[in-house]
């Protein structure tokens, strides 16, 4: 009996040491890709031309995914249709995932009777930071406002009450969850989107691309949906597509994702460049393949200006470029392939997804550009992905974890042995 519960000690504490690591690999690579904003405030945006339909987009306090503000952000804003504001509780930096601090256009009060309201996936979305919020979202929903909930955002939207009594999708791997959180809501698998009344709900990531353009269909029409679906270029896209798409679960083929989450010490650091003049879906496109969904490099977004203004006119806070392993520029910009030049920094020019993730394949590995396909929901049968099969160095660190906490294991027994052989003497 001593033996079988010296045995199991040995197993706790082996288990307990990998988990407690795992988890602070988890901790760091959240902070590395949800950095605090910077103090200060901002004036608020020049308003609205009065012939244009409003799209607000909605930015959590807690943070906010990358892709799913601006790759919807860059849809509308390239539309003459339609004005584009970033939306906040406060006129103060918010932070989307990649690093990117984002200077909100408006505060909620601000803009009453937005024609569209975009909501992305945010960190906190159930809880207190994100109230005002909530209700705020809530309240333009109520005055029937079209409501589109990219990805997790879908997650929002339910805590609001929005969602009560209407189909809906979110994330793949969220909606068993919101199936049990949420039995109100009709939550359908396998759908880019689903439609119920004013509201729209997209499948992961990407999906959100695919939902905007929708909403350009419904409000502005079918020619200026197939002219903003050209500029998107969506894999796959056209307005008469089925919406049907696999109906992922979680496999084995999602291992380098928890790989690089849980082990990320020692992964390239890459500089993203935010360039006045940058376009939103290729910015959303690096920091999202990246680290959003891959974890698989930690992205800075860097500028050698302090403030930056997108194509489309969003104000962005990027970092002076520092120590990094990698630069990847989305747009032409003298100024940071000089500063790259002079610093020895390898220089990688990427737009869209398809060269995002062909660019996360060469330079990480397939496996990890694979889940970052799955994670972000994009279609990637067209890619022929060339590079290191598997995350080693995430992969070594996981291996040395165990055999460290194995190792702390056996002592822990050993040393239970040797007590309790004292202690019968």
């Amino acid at each position: 009996m001593r033996r079988i519960l010296l045995v199991l000690a040995a197993l706790l504490v082996a288990a307990a040491v990998f988990a407690g690591t795992a988890a602070l690999g988890v901790a760091a690579s959240m902070a590395a890709g949800f950095p605090p904003p910077p103090p200060g405030r901002w004036p608020a945006a020049a308003p609205a031309p009065p012939d244009r339909l409003v799209v607000a987009v909605a930015v959590g306090a807690s943070g906010s995914v990358g892709a799913d503000v601006l790759a919807p952000y860059a849809v509308f804003a390239g539309s003459p249709r339609f004005a584009v504001r970033v939306v906040a509780e406060e006129l103060a930096p918010v932070t989307l995932s990649g690093g990117l601090h984002v200077v909100p256009d408006n505060t909620f009060d601000e803009v009453l009777a937005p024609d569209v309201v975009v909501v992305p996936a945010v960190v906190d979305w159930a809880g207190r930071e994100e109230a005002a919020l909530r209700e705020w979202v809530a309240r333009q929903a109520d005055r029937g406002a079209v409501v589109l909930g990219v990805c997790a955002g879908a997650k929002v939207l339910a805590a609001a009450g929005v969602l009560d009594g209407r189909s809906a999708t979110t994330f793949w791997s969220a909606v068993d969850g919101m199936r049990a959180d949420y039995p109100a809501v009709d939550w359908i698998a396998g759908r880019r989107y689903v439609e119920d009344g004013t509201v729209i709900t997209t499948a992961g990531v990407t999906s959100g691309i695919v939902g905007a353009l929708r909403v350009v269909e419904r409000l502005a029409g079918p020619d200026e949906a197939d002219r903003a679906g050209a500029r998107a270029g969506y894999p796959g896209w056209s307005r008469t597509a089925p919406l049907d798409i696999p109906v992922n679960g979680h496999s084995a083929a999602d291992l380098p994702y928890a790989l690089n989450a849980a082990f990320p010490w020692g992964r390239t650091v890459t500089g993203v460049g935010v360039s006045s003049g940058v376009d939103e879906l290729h910015l959303a496109a690096v920091l999202e393949v990246l680290s959003g969904s891959s974890f698989a490099e930690r992205t800075v977004p860097v500028s050698l200006a302090a403030e930056t203004t997108t194509r489309h006119g969003l104000r962005l806070l990027p970092a002076p470029p520092g120590d990094l392993d990698r630069l990847v520029l989305t747009s032409d910009d003298p100024a940071l392939t000089a500063w790259a030049a002079g610093h020895g920094v390898p220089v990688s020019r990427v737009r869209g997804f398809d060269a995002a993730l062909l660019d996360l394949a060469a330079h990480a590995d397939r496996a990890s550009a694979a889940a970052a396909g799955k994670f972000t929901e994009y279609p990637t049968a067209h890619l022929a992905l060339a590079g290191p099969p598997w995350p080693w160095r995430a992969a070594a660190l996981a291996g040395m974890t165990v055999i460290a906490s194995a190792a702390l294991g056996v002592l822990v027994a050993r040393w239970g042995r040797r007590f309790g052989s004292n202690g019968s003497t």
